[in-house]
């Protein structure tokens, strides 16, 4: 027979249990990091969402006044990272970039213990950061942002996912969102895209000094705007190359890098035309070279079927690369404020030529356009592997260049890398950049995209 003592004894374990288990299920876990026991992870999602907000960014940029490269790369930046963030709790391997990235200390996090619809997170912070960014942009664009903002919640609405859920989702996605958006006020380059030409900037004059080309701008574009904070404090203390020495010297390097360009710009194929053209993203008309490196990460997004947390850490890693790569490369052209083949040409060896492309009104050493797309294919390579099928298809729907000639024709490519090195030869191509601006910029764009692949993405 079991004795009464025994009976009490287990009476007061079974009591213990009890309470243990149910002080364990009321503790909060106040770890933003931690993945909702309750919630279905960010991974599981389509990338649906991601891809909405960044064809809609793209349209931004298309439409929206002031958004010169890299004022346009610099959106990319924050926008990008606002998804990324939005959705990090949610991610089983992920971690956020708050203490990783210069001068973001923390982030709002969410209840632990509660439950989470990440794609609504995205969906709101997309909405709150990109009014936030796009503050200049017209009543209309304003309003497709409510629009899509809406449109996606309703959709939402119609899946098994309570209201409340939807609301402490929306509720986390602007807080994140304003939080990113006030830190990115302290970086130099706050509405940047009223001062693209500061009248105050005197232009420097020596032997190979920038100057005015044909399209008649005196003042460069954006002058200051390396000055600026960058998002990896590492990419600071990258070595910038010099270009070569000036001369008119016709024995000296620098002569020949300029002869080489008017040489080659006099006999172009119908190819190379049609490659100078395809890269040549004129933000009158297009979503500028940042926002076709953007879409390149839309179209991989696309091509791999990713699903929601790969395609927000890749437009993130994307969006942080180009706008580095903007604010070394606007360093270097404004330590060095080097010549256009435009005027070394013109005063040197053909007073009348006139480059396939218009010079941009900025320094030539070292190219934007090979510094942030070599920035963006080390992201992309760090995420999809080196080689990687896709199809660029950003321009297939623009007409003919009837000045030139030239259709707009979707190109192909087995590594991202091969698109970087085109997108640096098509400058050289169309006449507005040098073999040693190229060189310099896919080399100081690898290393830049190298420091933001290294940060410490995952748990």
């Amino acid at each position: 027979m079991i004795s009464l003592n025994l009976i009490r004894q287990a009476i007061v374990l079974s009591a213990s249990i009890f309470l243990l288990i149910s002080l364990n299920s009321c503790h909060k876990n106040t770890d933003g990091d931690a993945v909702t026991p309750q919630s279905k992870t960010a991974d599981q999602y389509s990338a649906d969402v991601a891809l909405r907000w960044s064809g809609m960014q793209l349209y931004l940029l298309r439409n929206t006044t002031g958004f010169s490269p890299p004022v346009a790369s610099r959106a990319l930046g924050y926008a990008g990272l606002a998804l990324y963030e939005s959705i990090v709790p949610g991610l089983p391997t992920n971690q956020s970039l708050a203490g990783q990235l210069a001068g973001l200390a923390e982030l709002p996090k969410i209840d632990a213990q509660a439950e989470y619809y990440w794609p609504a997170s995205a969906n709101a912070a997309e909405a709150q950061i990109l009014r936030q960014l796009y503050a200049n942009t017209s009543d209309a664009n304003k309003a497709k942002i409510d629009s899509l903002e809406n449109l996606t919640l309703a959709e939402f609405k119609k899946e098994t996912v309570s209201a409340e859920v939807l609301d402490r989702s929306a509720v986390f996605g602007k807080q994140l969102a304003d939080a990113i958006f006030e830190w990115s006020k302290t970086d130099g380059g706050h509405e940047g895209y009223n001062r693209n030409y500061p009248v105050d900037f005197k232009v420097p004059l020596f032997n190979g000094s920038w100057q005015v080309t044909e399209n008649g701008r005196k003042i460069p574009m954006q002058p200051y705007w390396g000055k600026n904070r960058l998002f990896v404090a590492g990419n600071s203390t990258l070595p910038l190359p010099k270009p070569l020495a000036v001369s008119a010297d016709v024995k000296s390097q620098y002569f020949a890098q300029y002869l080489e360009v008017y040489t080659k710009n006099k006999s172009l194929t119908q190819t190379e035309k049609e490659i100078s053209i395809w890269w040549a993203d004129d933000p009158s008309e297009t979503f500028t070279p940042p926002g076709h490196s953007y879409n390149l990460a839309r179209i991989t997004i696309q091509t791999a079927k990713a699903d929601l947390g790969k395609a927000a850490e890749t437009l993130a890693r994307t969006g942080l690369a180009v706008a580095d790569a903007f604010t070394i490369c606007w360093k270097l052209k404004y330590i060095h404020n080097n010549e256009r083949p435009y005027t070394f040409v013109r005063r040197t060896i053909d007073p009348a030529w006139i480059p396939f492309w218009p010079a941009p009104p900025f320094p030539g050493y070292s190219s934007g356009h090979a510094t942030q797309s070599a920035a963006a294919a080390t992201v992309l390579s760090g995420l999809y592997g080196e080689l990687f099928s896709f199809t660029d298809d950003s321009h297939v729907n623009r007409v003919r260049d009837l000045k030139r000639n030239t259709d707009f024709k979707a190109r192909s490519f087995t590594t991202f890398w091969a698109a970087a090195e085109e997108s640096a030869y098509s400058r050289y191509l169309g006449g507005i950049h040098t073999r040693q601006d190229n060189e310099t910029g896919l080399s100081v764009g690898k290393e830049i995209g190298r420091n933001i692949n290294n940060l410490n993405w995952k748990k």
